[in-house]
């Protein structure tokens, strides 16, 4: 039995044809949600000499094994379950966990820029309950507003598989990360590229870490990357937000 064009889901499990163009665009580097102008903390690194061009494929996996995934990846597998449940209490708790997660305050105020940027457009764009109710939580400062549970409630709204959704992200950070080398010289657009591709397994690692999660568990621990970022908030220039 085959499964109607543009639904959410396949007769197999998979993404459907509606559910892939909403998670194509929101993770598109035009979606003007301000996540593509962050370097994620490549620049502090690049700035303090700590990673060189050989270095950056490594610095992304690792980025995304004990950083990303542990916080973001898992506030977005976590509120895209609370939001499918209806649980608005425990989607505004998701929230404010990530938020206390991330230490130095370039990264919450980045989260949240982008986060509220997200959400603001998606309320337009794809529309839905989830986004609404989500919003309120916000505007009362019952929730921050961070980028990952912004993502997780409109991956929801629009009934994008958790799995889908979290890889989704995580492709969108990493092709954010890649961009931000491109500009900080520290590779080219066919290395680039190169980079991205190689990333996949450990993208379809984290993700499935992720969904295994429960909030105890929210929180990464990357010591160097929280010092880099400390130092580039007191840059005296700064190409990139974070």
């Amino acid at each position: 039995m085959s499964t109607p064009r543009g639904t959410s889901a396949t007769a197999d499990g998979g993404i459907g044809s509606a559910a892939l163009l909403v998670s194509l665009q929101l993770t598109d580097s035009s979606f003007p949600s301000g996540f593509y102008t962050l370097s994620h903390g490549l620049e502090g690194y690049a700035q303090a000499k700590a990673v060189t061009p050989e270095g950056v494929p490594e610095l992304l996996a690792d980025l995304l094994r004990h950083s990303v995934g542990p916080s973001d990846a898992t506030a977005l597998a976590l509120a895209h379950r609370a939001a499918a449940a209806g649980d608005w209490a425990g989607l505004g708790e998701i929230d404010r966990r990530l938020y206390a997660a991330k230490l130095n305050e370039g990264l919450r105020r980045a989260a949240t820029r982008t986060g509220r940027q997200l959400l603001d457009i998606a309320r337009e764009c794809v529309g839905g309950a989830p986004l609404e109710r989500y919003a309120e939580l916000v505007a009362a400062q019952r929730a921050p507003g961070t980028q990952a549970v912004a993502a997780g409630v409109a991956y929801a709204a629009a009934a994008v598989p958790a799995r889908a959704a979290v890889v989704s992200d995580l492709f969108a950070f990493s092709a954010s990360f890649t961009g931000a080398a491109l500009r900080l010289r520290l590779t080219d657009h066919r290395r680039a590229q190169v980079v991205l591709r190689a990333t996949a397994p450990v993208i379809e690692e984290v993700a499935e870490a992720a969904l295994r999660r429960e909030l105890a568990d929210l929180g990464g621990c990357v010591p160097l990357a929280d010092v880099m970022s400390a130092r580039h908030e007191r840059a005296e220039a700064r190409l990139f937000a974070t």
